[in-house]
């Protein structure tokens, strides 16, 4: 069995509407983690199992000419998507049409990208019907956002009711918008009962079920834990969209020596959430530190290489991600720019790489 939790508070909200968590993690001394058995190798393939050259967003998969009459093999089966699945992409900016394609063509071609994961929100009247157009002309899949933000208005309601009639309206938006998350943490900031929320997940996905656009929440481990578990939210969710932040746990040191940290938030996941798909979605490494972004241990250190070796050690770990429940665990880098989010960027401020980013995307 795991050892016993620790229950720490790192909770912040600062400017571009960004927020780090309360999170249940592992002792890092716990003996189950630390030498955590070689998993069995992999299961092969059922038969029924897609090809991924033929099916939307594998990365060897050509778009049509035009939007097909319908969605019946469209999309890659979840139990085939594991490993680097692309960026988690901050919009409070904005983007322009331009600097979306310009972008979405960089994930893509440059790091292999299959999806972004939108943060934020942007309320300019078309916003998501640029981003539809941008992820189309990149064959890029997207998981669209409700924001609810951090002042406990209710504007979230106007948003999903923009959200919906652009999918509903957009031919192109079931053909790349995969899921739609409500978040971000709306459990840990308390925006909804966990009750409330599971009735607006349940409301809609009857919405969205003839376009077959999935339902899920953005929510770190704690914001479920804090409300008794919400089993009736990860019931209700078709996947699930975990926020993991290793750096925050009281047990953090260095990113080389975090995962412990990690497998033990996936164990809490993976014993509640009956085999459904899980995605690492706001999932990074800081570079810097400071007010708002701050460690809970003495010894976690937050640079450059500390950031690039938390990717590398989720490429190291793609073996024991592969064989988790569901087909295999996806990870999102978060964030694209540090534009977007300061020192958790790929990019720097001036667009230039911090650091080699090849992450794998099969094993």
């Amino acid at each position: 069995m795991i050892a016993a939790f620790l229950v720490l508070l790192a909770a912040a909200h600062f400017a571009k509407s960004t927020e780090y968590q309360i999170l249940i993690w592992p002792a890092a001394s716990s003996p189950a983690l630390a030498a955590a058995p070689a998993p069995p190798p992999p299961p092969p393939p059922p038969p029924q199992a897609k090809s991924s050259a033929s099916c939307f967003p594998a990365l060897n998969f050509v778009m049509p000419s035009s939007v097909p009459d319908h969605l019946d093999g469209w999309w890659c089966p979840p139990s085939t998507e594991y490993a680097f699945m692309g960026f988690s992409y901050e919009v409070t900016e904005c983007q322009s049409r331009k600097k979306l394609n310009r972008e979405f063509a960089d994930i893509r071609h440059t790091f292999s990208g299959r999806y972004v994961r939108l943060y934020g929100a942007c309320d300019r009247n078309g916003f998501y019907d640029d981003v539809i157009d941008a992820a189309w002309n990149n064959g890029l899949g997207v998981h669209a956002l409700i924001w609810f933000g951090f002042d406990g208005d209710d504007q979230w309601i106007g948003r999903r009711k923009n959200l919906f009639d652009t999918l509903h309206n957009n031919p192109k938006a079931p053909f790349v918008t995969r899921g739609v998350q409500f978040g971000s943490e709306p459990l840990f900031d308390s925006v909804l009962s966990h009750q409330e929320l599971a009735k607006q997940v349940l409301a809609a996905k009857n919405d969205l079920a003839p376009l077959r656009i999935q339902v899920t929440v953005s929510e770190m481990a704690y914001g479920y834990q804090k409300n008794g578990g919400a089993q009736d939210v990860l019931d209700a969710v078709d996947f699930l969209d975990i926020h993991m932040l290793p750096f925050f746990s009281q047990s953090a040191s260095t990113a080389a020596h975090s995962w412990p940290i990690v497998y033990g938030d996936l164990q809490w996941f993976i014993k509640r959430a009956k085999g459904k798909k899980l995605y690492l979605d706001e999932n990074g490494w800081p570079s810097k530190s400071y007010p708002g972004v701050e460690p809970n241990s003495p010894n976690a250190v937050a640079d450059v290489p500390n950031e690039r070796d938390y990717y590398t050690l989720l490429d190291q770990h793609c073996p024991d991600l592969k064989v988790m429940p569901g087909g295999g665990i996806g990870w999102f880098a978060h964030i694209y720019s540090d534009s977007q989010e300061p020192g958790y960027g790929i990019y720097d401020y001036n667009g230039r790489p911090k650091f080699p980013f090849h992450p794998r995307t099969t094993c």
